[in-house]
């Protein structure tokens, strides 16, 4: 019988999730899923690693079975030059000391490429998660990369897109385009959430939205939502986003949602303190430009809390949608009107979300292909030392 590989997480942002560490502004839908993943991988007794950005946490520390790596610290280095080092450097020294059996990267960045070139040297396996719907539409992906040196980045994902071993999809939209564009066919895997202990909606809760509040997330929306619906009860939770003019934007939405009495405007909260705000939804409205799979909706679905969205996850029971999509600001208006008058409309979406969570979004049903994934690798020999000349190539 094959032992259990090794799998490592490369996973930079993760350690405030992972570890719980509350002083930290960082709860994305990539740190849960690895957080949750990990975790669970390691209870089943697989060796798993994970490589975060030095917050100032010990190095090698272990957080419910899952071993932490640091890199480099968020900011660090010379602009530019801190590209390749630490940035670079850091990344490539921490893959050779953890020497994994398996990578898994999750979400387009330019570490991608990284990754992927390190597991090709030492021959290791590189797995592969989109993150975003835009993660494997080739001709879209550029919108997530329109920060400074947006275009080298973006080279080096695809890169790392194409060279992986395993590419992992959400959903059968993002496995569509994956063949197309990159003529792979991925292994779907349904993102996951852990059940919360008797919460489910609540029948006089109010609307709700999370979300870090960055442009593609489009929260004025919401808060023209909420202008057109006066009589309702609308929450706003999240945080700044790391964008160049993330604060900026932060605080121009929320001076906007004091103006609007009522709007109920609450900031960044910690992934561990979330669960309060969905036990008061009735409703969970999305008003992304584009979306992966967002936690939210399993945040969401797992209690009985029906989801409006502008962007539609395809997710189905017994021929019916999931998701009550809507098409524009009026079409959403109407139905979240809808669905927080009718009684009888909101019970019956209220179960449909409910049993789609229990038949396909538990951390057990996400893990049972996972493993399929991560079997039957054959686990590769000890890391051997390149010559200097040979690592210091490959990591620029």
């Amino acid at each position: 019988m094959m032992a259990k590989p090794h799998i490592c997480f490369v996973a930079p942002d993760t350690w405030p999730v992972l570890a719980d560490d509350r002083r930290i502004p960082s709860a994305g839908g990539a740190q849960v899923q690895q957080s949750l993943l990990a975790k669970k991988l390691a209870k089943r007794g697989y060796r798993v690693s994970m490589i975060c950005l030095d917050y100032g946490q010990p190095d090698q520390i272990t957080v419910e079975g899952v071993t932490v790596f640091k890199c480099h610290a968020p900011i660090q280095g010379l602009p530019v030059l801190r590209f390749f080092h630490p940035r670079l450097t850091g990344l490539w020294s921490a893959l050779r000391r953890v020497d994994a059996d398996i990578y898994y990267q999750r979400a387009a960045c330019a570490q991608t490429g990284v990754i992927a070139l390190f597991a090709k040297t030492y021959h290791r396996r590189f797995v592969y998660a989109a993150a975003c719907d835009l993660d494997v539409a080739r001709d879209q992906t550029w919108q997530l990369f329109q920060r400074r040196a947006g275009w080298r980045d973006r080279q080096l994902f695809q890169l790392g897109l194409t060279l992986a071993d395993d590419i992992v999809a959400q959903h059968a939209g993002q496995s569509r385009d994956c063949h197309r564009w990159y003529g792979r066919v991925p292994t779907i895997v349904p993102s996951c959430y852990a059940d919360p202990p008797q919460k489910r909606a609540g029948r006089n809760g109010l609307v709700l939205w999370v979300s870090a509040l960055r442009t593609g997330k489009r929260p004025e929306l919401f808060l023209e939502l909420a202008r057109r619906l006066p009589h309702l009860s609308f929450r706003m939770v999240g945080g700044p986003s790391a964008e160049a003019d993330g604060e900026s934007f932060f605080l121009r939405i929320k001076e906007e949602a004091a103006n609007i009495p009522n709007v109920e405007f609450v900031g960044f909260v910690p992934f561990a303190d979330i669960d309060k705000h969905f036990d008061s939804a009735r409703i969970f409205v999305n008003t992304s430009a584009f979306e992966g799979f967002p936690n939210t909706f399993l945040q969401s679905w797992s209690r009985g809390v029906p989801t409006v969205s502008f962007t539609d996850t395809g997710s189905t029971l017994d021929g019916k949608s999931v998701v009550t999509a809507a098409t524009d600001l009026d079409d959403m208006t109407r139905l979240v009107a809808r669905l927080m008058s009718d009684d009888d409309d909101w019970q019956e979406t209220a179960r449909l979300v409910r049993r789609c969570y229990e038949a396909a979004h538990t951390p057990d049903a996400a893990l049972a292909i996972y493993e399929q994934v991560f079997a039957n690798h054959p686990t590769p020999g000890p890391l051997v030392d390149l010559p200097a000349h040979s690592e210091a190539s490959a990591t620029h």
